[in-house]
């Protein structure tokens, strides 16, 4: 099967759809079969892949790192007729999104769309007034996941809500997969080489971007009332993004300024050791369509402390492989306090979250189950599976 993936985020841009789309690729390749990437250019920074076709793009006003394709060319219109694509894959319902359902319709192959987002909560990077933008967000992304011929959604949640909004068509609840053998627990202390955090201090661990509707700035002052408790703990935070010199001056204001460090972005290959290192992993954002660290660190085995919040219910379990909260810090803080203190009942959490994220996450199981939605909407669409 050839399958062309179109999406607005790719490497090196590192965020949540850019590491799912380049999992589903390398696994769709891994099982014999071919998938081409279509995204946007980047200024600099990109690697040549094999399979992998750039639009013409502009930086975004509100997000320098982030680059908006332009989603009309006649060359990848041209190379997209010649490849002669099986199933095509929209990972956005905006910008290459149509672009990718433009293309289906003339070729009359199955438009597939993963639900990544939700794109409401993203309403602030677009320099419009807010609640005219989110109405829009929903409804635009409700009527381009209507109209597609399949949808996968990374959540039961997700899928729930856009059954609620009234898209009738079938919608697949499939997480992104992780490479299990890459992310598993390992020994704490060789994990920390190379980390700047002593060997034997009780580390709590951030992974993700650092924009506003992370909220990390609500872990921050939940470390505070942690370090208040725990005086030898220290925070590690892994990830970049718009608010993250913001976040340092006011990692600077804290008492336990010493105890906090930024590692910055890290290639997806590296983050298994920090999760490794780690004791606690917390993250307090509200608005995840699946929260694909928390699984990440599922798989290492570390306990997390989360809000509770769609996406992150269906990844950490309540009193079983972590702890779910209020969205306010002091609730984080006790959370994480708590777990810190009581290592029995982390390693007790690291195992049970071992094993639901070896039954949940496995990447084999995310690549069988999108052939099995393309060979459906293949099959719907009057065309031989190949």
């Amino acid at each position: 099967m050839r399958v062309a993936l179109f999406t607005n985020n790719y490497l090196p841009f590192c965020g949540g759809v850019a590491t799912s789309v380049e999992t589903l690729r390398t696994g769709l390749e891994a099982a014999g079969h071919e998938a081409w990437v279509f995204g946007p250019r980047f200024a600099r920074g990109e690697t040549a892949g094999p399979r992998v076709v750039r639009y013409p793009s502009i930086p975004a006003a509100t997000y320098p790192e982030f680059a908006l394709a332009v989603p009309y060319s006649r060359r990848v219109a041209g190379l997209v007729a010649a490849l002669d694509v099986d199933v095509f894959h929209a990972h956005h319902p905006f910008l290459l999104g149509p672009a990718a359902r433009r293309l289906a319709r003339r070729h009359g192959r199955p438009l597939v769309f993963t639900y990544h987002t939700r794109y409401e909560k993203y309403a602030h990077y677009v320099p419009l007034g807010r609640p005219v933008v989110e109405t829009l967000a929903v409804r635009l992304s409700t009527r381009f996941a209507a109209r597609a011929d399949a949808v996968i959604a990374p959540s039961a949640v997700t899928r729930d809500e856009l059954a609620a909004r009234g898209v009738t068509g079938p919608i697949a609840v499939i997480p992104t997969g992780l490479d299990l053998d890459r992310f598993r627990p390992a020994d704490r202390r060789a994990a920390r080489a190379g980390l700047p955090v002593p060997a034997e201090a009780p580390l709590v661990l951030y992974v993700g971007r650092l924009d506003p509707e992370k909220s990390v700035d609500r872990i921050l002052p939940a470390f505070e009332r942690v370090a208040s408790t725990v005086p030898a703990a220290h925070l590690l935070l892994v990830g970049h993004g718009t608010a993250a010199d913001r976040l340092q001056r006011l990692a600077g204001t804290l008492a336990a300024c010493d105890r906090v460090r930024f590692l910055g972005a890290r290639a997806h290959a590296e983050l298994a050791q920090c999760y490794q290192a780690a004791d606690v992993f917390l993250f307090a954002s509200e608005t995840e369509t699946q929260g694909l660290v928390l699984a990440e660190a599922a798989a290492c085995g570390l306990p997390a402390v989360a809000v509770r919040a769609p996406g992150c219910e269906e990844v950490v379990r309540d009193g079983e492989t972590g702890v779910l909260t209020k969205g306010d810090s002091m609730a984080l803080a006790d959370a994480v306090i708590g777990l810190l203190l009581d290592p029995e009942r982390r390693a007790a959490m690291s195992r049970r979250a071992r094993q639901i994220a070896e039954c949940l996450f496995d990447v084999r199981l995310m690549i069988d189950r999108t052939l099995a939605v393309y060979a459906a909407a293949t099959a719907r669409a009057g065309r031989a599976v190949r």
